[in-house]
């Protein structure tokens, strides 16, 4: 996957807002106000969150030794490194980032969530 198509792709979900609260190499996609994509832009992987705790999300890390890893910081909430560049088929990272989406507007109160 193109890190452009990455971008498009994560920013068209609806009420998705673009930030880049650490500079112009790290994109933050927000729903919310809340962050559902940390998208590190020269290192070619995406923080989404992939389960409830670091256990539910190790079924990824499992899955794709080496292209996703525990999120440093808030991993043991779930959230997964995912390397966009590598052997994750595109389908399965659009997966990740659609699950993470809807895991953050789940948690959002009704008044934050995006209007239909």
């Amino acid at each position: 996957m193109e890190r452009d198509e990455l971008v498009a792709y994560c920013l068209a979900k609806r009420g998705a807002e673009e930030t880049y609260p650490w500079g112009d190499a790290e994109l933050v996609a927000k729903v919310g106000g809340k962050a559902f994509a940390f998208l590190d832009l020269d290192g070619g992987t995406v923080g989404v969150k992939c389960g409830r705790d670091a256990q539910e999300a190790a079924e990824w890390r499992e899955r794709y030794p080496g292209a996703i890893a525990r999120s440093s910081y808030i991993g043991r909430y779930g959230w997964n490194a995912v390397d966009w560049t590598g052997p994750v088929p595109d389908d399965e990272v659009r997966e990740l980032v659609d699950a993470s989406y809807e895991a953050i507007i789940a948690a959002l109160p009704r008044s934050r969530r995006p209007a239909d």
